[in-house]
């Protein structure tokens, strides 16, 4: 049929056009791109909607862990004096211990630079982990885990910029030999640090699951 110059097949192929634009939108506006997709087309594509992590969402988890460890950090600070020691069980303390190096007490006997050199590297890690955290938003595991990782960073970057070291309180020992005291922060970064190497794990196991 020819009607005004339009054929069958020209009639088919523009009918066929809305269904090409859905196919491309999600490849156009970037699916990794947080605030896009389910913002502006609302229910359009609820998959992506479920399985992204707003950045509110890891900042608010963040947020609680800085919280968490500043109010633990000022309660030790009140109740014990420099070098106390509470014991708790055979095996735990609570105690009131300064570090002004990093983990393990690495560059605690420096001359003081360490306290700059050591908030710059935290400032730098916690701006890279926001970024990290906006750009695979559909990652929930992996977002988890930053935000775990970030609130630590943020919670002992308090401590370095505003007292000059880190509180640490929490003392595990074995008969004789302790382990480093620590914190709330040092607590969540190892949590989150478990989680990234979950999620690497699963990461790996699907991509091999889909080459198989």
């Amino acid at each position: 049929m020819n009607v005004a110059g339009i054929t069958n097949k020209t009639l088919e192929q523009t009918l066929a056009i809305p269904h090409y634009v859905d196919d491309a939108l999600p490849i156009l506006l970037d699916l990794e791109s947080p605030g896009i997709m389910p913002e502006f087309f609302g229910d359009k594509f609820p998959a992506i909607r479920k399985d992204s992590m707003k950045l509110y969402s890891s900042l608010t988890i963040a947020t609680a862990v800085l919280l968490m460890d500043w109010v633990t950090k000022r309660w030790v600070e009140s109740s014990l004096i420099y070098g106390q020691q509470i014991v708790v069980t055979d095996f735990f303390n609570l105690v009131l211990a300064y570090n002004a190096g990093a983990a393990f007490s690495f560059l605690s006997d420096a001359s003081g630079w360490q306290r700059w050199f050591l908030s710059a590297i935290a400032l730098f890690a916690s701006i890279f982990i926001v970024f990290l955290l906006h750009k695979y938003s559909t990652n929930k595991l992996f977002c988890v885990a930053l935000s775990l990782v970030l609130g630590g960073a943020l919670g002992n970057l308090w401590d370095r910029i505003m007292l000059g070291h880190v509180v640490d309180f929490l003392d595990f020992h074995l008969s004789a030999y302790h382990w480093p005291a620590f914190n709330i922060a040092d607590t969540s970064i190892f949590i989150g640090a478990c989680l990234l190497i979950l999620d690497s794990i699963k990461t790996s196991q699907s991509s091999s699951a889909q080459e198989k």
